[in-house]
Parts: C-alpha cells; structure tokens; sequence
C-alpha cells in the first residue's frame, strides 16, 4: 500500500481520536491488569489502519453465563463504544433477526459460526470469539480472511482450565474415582488401591505440550506442587523460569520419555491433529499418566484405548475426547484408571468474567482504531 493509499485510513484514525474529548483512550484498571497477569498481546498495527475499517455499528451477542451481569456487561459495552451504535441479541432471537443485524454491522461480539460467516454484510470488519477455540469459525471466504479481523479469549480460561487438570491428576494420583465408587455403594474401603502407585507429585516431572496461555497456567501449577517441569512449544525455546527446559516440537517423543505426568494443551491444526498416537505413546515412560485439556482430535482415541489397556499408559485425565460426545460405546468409560469431564475445563465464573472485561476492552480498541488483543490467524487455526 502507497503512502497516498495509506492517507484516508490515516485521518480516519485521527478523527476518531478526536471527535470525543470523552473517548476513554486507555484500558480499564481491570482490563490492564489482566494483559499484564496474563500476557495479553496486541497486535503490531492498529486496526485503524485495515481496509475500510468505520466503527459506526457493532452487533452484540449476550449470553447468559455464569458471573455475568447483563445490565453491566451493556453498560460498560456502551462506555467502550465511544458513540459506535450497539445492537444487542440474545441466544433466542431468529436466524432473520441475527441476518438482518449482521448484514449491516461493521462489527460483532459472539461467536464466530459457519452461519455468522454466512449472514455477514460486506462491511463486517471485526468478529470478537467468546472462546478460545476456533474450531466452529469455518465457512468464511478468501475475502473475509482478508478483510475481517478475529480475536478470542485466548489465555483467559488458562487458570481455570489448568486448575481442572490438576485437579483431574490429583484425584488419579489419590485414586479419587475408586473412594467416590466406593462411596456410592456406601462401602467404608481404607485398603490401598490401585492409582496409589504413582505416590508423590513432589519431583516428579511433568511434560507440558504447548507452552502458550492453557499449557504455562498448567506449568505454573505443577511447578508449585513440587514438580520438575518441562515443555514444548511451536514457535522457540524460551519460556519462564519454572519450566526448567522448553524444547521445539521435533524433541517430542524424546521428552515424553522423561515424563511422569503428560499435559496436551495444544491448540488443534494440521500440524497437531492426530500428534498423540501410537508412536507417541510407545516413546513415554511407562505408567505415566495422560492429561488433555487441548483438543480431542489431537489424540488417536484408539492408540490412547491401546495404551492404557497394555499398561504403557498408567492413567488419563480427558476434559476432551475425538469424538466429542463420547459413544456410550467407547471402552474409555469403563476404565478405572480414566476420568473423562464433558469439555468443561474452562467453565468458571471468574473465566467469563475474564472473557467480561477484555470484550469490552477490544471494542474500545475497535472504535478508536487502536491494536486489538487476542488476534487470530485462522490460517494457523490460532
């Protein structure tokens, strides 16, 4: 783009900046105290500086979840506009209702579905995901990857979803589901049993698969039990100081060998469907336990039943499977050593009110035309 090019978006920038002396031009108190605590990032360039971008009007999905008070959510949604018109819908309105709004709104908070992608007018330029995973934002075109820019609450649930695989750990180690069995057959079992063999999670080491927002919450965790923790990651080998080494990808199998306990907390992509199969599993060490609070279709759910059943696997913590609902049929649930969760790891009050705060700190930011936080590159799938 030429200098002469870049001009109109250039003063469209200054007079959104300055058609308000009201305009709140930082982020709330709460707001930056969560880019901080959790690495929040933004991006390189302003939105302001995209093709067409002219906050006039956004459309606003809001739903009734946990923590969350409807009348502050629209409240500080207002606030945040700056002037920008805001459509409010709700879960129960028509597909024509969401049609009609979506058809000429510049922007929208909800979820980003195949049918939102549909309905969407030409001038749509931001969707705002409520949740991390992208996996339903499908359907779009070449044009709207162009043109449309996709933020998510991504690290925003890596506390609770880290607190949930710990959680499901704890009890494996602890033998939890055979004392809650017992317990609903009112049977008073002292003996030892069998996930007693583990013992202590105090040195044992602890592999985290994808060290982004989920998989450091995770480590910090392990970390604060006692654990020695290591990592992978995609993008380089740095990381913090209570992972005591991160490796790149192709060092997988090698540091599974090492590994006590296993977490997957990879985003899904090409690159990471299908990554934990057999071959993975037969590199581990044996009777380490397995927890995945990633995505399902990243584990061959066949070779995952195959490793437990030989003993290669000692126990697994699942929060998500492939497929997802799970069949009645799958030899997963009657397994002792396993404990499934229905996809519910990010599940916290105080997750959506993380999730609160930073949808209104990113229209903020979309209606001054400053860098959003959270972007996603759906080509990546991250």
């Amino acid at each position: 783009m030429t200098k002469l090019q870049q001009l109109p978006n250039a003063i469209a920038f200054f007079l959104a900046l300055s058609s308000s002396s009201f305009a709140q031009t930082t982020p709330s108190p709460e707001a930056q105290a969560l880019i901080e605590e959790l690495g929040l990032r933004a991006a390189t360039a302003p939105v302001a500086n995209r093709p067409d971008w002219r906050p006039r009007n956004v459309a606003v999905l809001v739903l009734p979840l946990p923590g969350i008070d409807v009348d502050e959510f629209k409240q500080a949604l207002h606030k945040a506009a700056d002037g920008t018109d805001i459509t409010f819908l709700k879960p129960g309105d028509s597909s024509e209702t969401q049609a009609q709004v979506l058809k000429s709104t510049d922007g929208f908070i909800g979820l980003c579905t195949p049918s939102v992608l549909k309905q969407a007018g030409q001038n749509l330029r931001w969707i705002h995901n409520y949740f991390v995973g992208m996996d339903m934002c499908k359907g779009y075109s070449e044009t709207q990857l162009d043109t449309i820019t996709i933020t998510n609450t991504k690290r925003l649930s890596g506390p609770a979803i880290a607190e949930h695989a710990i959680a499901m750990l704890l009890a494996l180690t602890r033998d939890v589901p055979a004392y809650v069995r017992a317990q609903t057959e009112r049977r008073f079992q002292r003996s030892p049993q069998t996930g007693m063999k583990f013992g202590e999670l105090k040195n044992k080491t602890m592999l985290v698969v994808g060290l982004g927002g989920i998989g450091t919450e995770i480590a910090r965790r392990a970390h604060g039990l006692g654990m020695r923790v290591i990592a992978t990651r995609r993008s380089s080998r740095a990381g913090p100081d209570f992972v005591e080494r991160v490796g790149l990808s192709n060092e997988l199998h090698d540091m599974a060998a090492e590994a006590d306990v296993i977490a997957n907390a990879l985003p899904l992509t090409s690159e990471t469907a299908g990554i934990f199969n057999r071959d993975f599993f037969d590199a581990t060490k044996r009777g380490a336990i397995f927890l995945s609070v990633g995505r399902g279709k990243s584990t061959v759910t066949a070779d995952l039943v195959t490793a437990l059943e030989s003993g290669q696997l000692g126990a697994a913590g699942l929060d998500v499977t492939d497929p997802e609902p799970l069949p009645k049929s799958s030899p997963l649930w009657d397994m002792p050593n396993v404990i499934i969760t229905p996809h519910v790891a990010a599940a916290s009050a105080d997750t959506f009110r993380r999730g609160q705060i930073i949808a209104v700190e990113n229209l903020r930011r979309f209606a001054t035309g400053t860098p959003l936080l959270n972007e996603v590159d759906l080509r990546k799938g991250y």
